[in-house]
């Protein structure tokens, strides 16, 4: 089944890359992009931000990038996006939003080559205050969050038969956590979802989003969060071994709303997250947090774009990961890839922003790709910045431990504990987090660590 397009199809031209812009900053009415002195917006240079042509950025193909009004895209928010998927090029290692993603593991996913075999399964756990709904794709609030931005997105969005759309109205706070679990379409099957989370004007609610099962599942989630809403989401990946899991979220923060985005990744061959957070009005407040240990063979990618677009808004972006590889096992290296894109605009003054991955790798076979991404057209911000580190133990945290008697292997377990508690802790659904804690001791265990 395929979804009519519902914006200006592509013109065989993919996702922007985005080299170093060089061209002068503009806004949506395609004029320079200026601060509150009335100048063009400038690097730290003092000059325009250009690229190193001097030409709009192009991308693989070598045609200029195109937002969806089909004009050069100028920054990270205006690529490409539609609902349909045969609006997208087929991916290639090429593609910049594609390079370290091994696409012959995707099982058809991104070429349009795995057609639905069967049924995932959502079940959402009954809880006064939260309205639960099954709908027909062409209920109009689907899509409300955000329009697929790849071509696996826009394919799952033209695949799936009906969506779960969970409601919580006005000014209701539900009490206790929801969790919605879904269950892949079982070994050598694959399936297409879509679930949208809706919370009204000054609503409060706490989600678990358990995924967990076999197959090939590629999926769109939407959070659309009304004006001081408030949103504490945990999203964990703990597929089985076969597992294949492509999805993306959209999140829309109204008003002073406020987003805490957590996702996990431990279990599946390859897990790839893309998570874009966008801002509908004044004093929103984003944090998005993640997690994730991969093992030999496992692949494991988190993309995200904070597209900054009204003023006095926030976020804060905190990601870490262990990986441990197993170079015997003839498995490729556990691999793990981070992507942090964040955009302020011309128009977004008083933005307070900051991003941070770490990774931590135990053995040899394993392999992290971490790559910051921070775009600012306006001076007039509260503060932006960003890091970035990949490294093994710290010899001096074993000395000082194995010093006061501490055996290697469990000194290698306490720096571990110590590196993923800052995250840990700000899971406040005890089961959760007790869980995940188990899953932590459960690796470290099995690599002797």
């Amino acid at each position: 089944m395929t979804a009519e397009a519902k914006n200006t199809p592509a013109t065989g031209v993919q996702d922007a890359v985005r080299a170093e812009n060089r061209a002068p900053a503009v806004n949506t009415a395609g004029k320079p992009a200026i601060n509150t002195a009335g100048k063009p917006a400038i690097n730290t240079a003092g000059k325009p931000a250009i690229n190193t042509a001097g030409k709009p950025a192009i991308n693989t193909a070598g045609k200029p990038a195109i937002n969806t009004a089909g004009k050069p895209a100028i920054n990270k928010g205006e690529v490409f996006t539609s609902f349909d998927v045969n609006a997208f090029e087929i991916p290639s290692g090429r593609d910049e939003v594609w390079r370290f993603t091994p696409l012959r593991r995707l099982r058809g996913l991104h070429d349009g080559t795995a057609p639905a075999t069967g049924t995932a399964t959502v079940e959402v756990t009954p809880v006064d205050g939260v309205q639960v709904e099954t709908v027909a794709r062409d209920d109009a609030r689907l899509g409300q969050a955000g329009v697929p931005f790849d071509r696996i997105a826009a394919q799952a969005y033209s695949s799936f038969e009906t969506a779960t759309v969970l409601t919580v109205g006005r000014e209701v706070e539900v009490a206790e956590p929801v969790t919605v679990t879904i269950t892949g379409p079982g070994e050598g099957a694959v399936a297409y979802g879509h679930v949208q989370i809706r919370l009204e004007a000054f609503a409060n609610l706490t989600l678990v989003i358990d995924q967990r099962g076999s197959g090939t599942y590629a999926e769109n989630i939407e959070f659309v969060l009304g004006d001081s809403a408030q949103l504490k989401v945990v999203a964990v990946q703990d597929w089985a071994d076969d597992a294949v899991h492509v999805a993306a979220h959209h999140a829309r923060l109204g008003r002073d709303a406020v987003l805490r985005h957590f996702t996990v990744a431990l279990g599946g061959d390859l897990v790839r997250v893309s998570a874009t957070t966008k801002y509908d009005g004044p004093g929103g407040d984003a944090e998005l947090l993640g997690l994730y240990f991969a093992d030999a063979g496992q692949h494991f990618e988190q993309r995200l774009l904070v597209d900054h677009s009204q003023p006095n808004c926030k976020s804060n972006v905190v990601y870490k990961g262990a990986l441990q590889g197993d170079p015997a096992s003839g498995k490729p290296d556990a691999h793990t890839v981070w992507i942090g894109d964040v955009l302020i605009r011309a128009e977004a003054e008083g933005t307070d922003t900051f991003e941070l991955n770490r990774n931590l790798v135990l053995t040899d076979g394993a392999r992290a790709d971490s790559v910051p991404n921070l775009e600012i057209e306006t001076g007039e911000i509260v503060g932006a910045g960003h890091a970035s580190a990949t490294g093994r133990f710290d010899d001096e945290q074993l000395f000082y431990l194995r010093a006061r008697g501490i055996p290697e292997e469990e000194a290698r377990r306490l720096v571990v504990r110590g590196f993923f508690h800052e995250l840990l802790e700000r899971i406040t659904v005890t089961e959760v987090r007790e869980r995940l804690e188990a899953a932590i001791e459960a690796e470290l265990a099995a690599v002797g660590a």
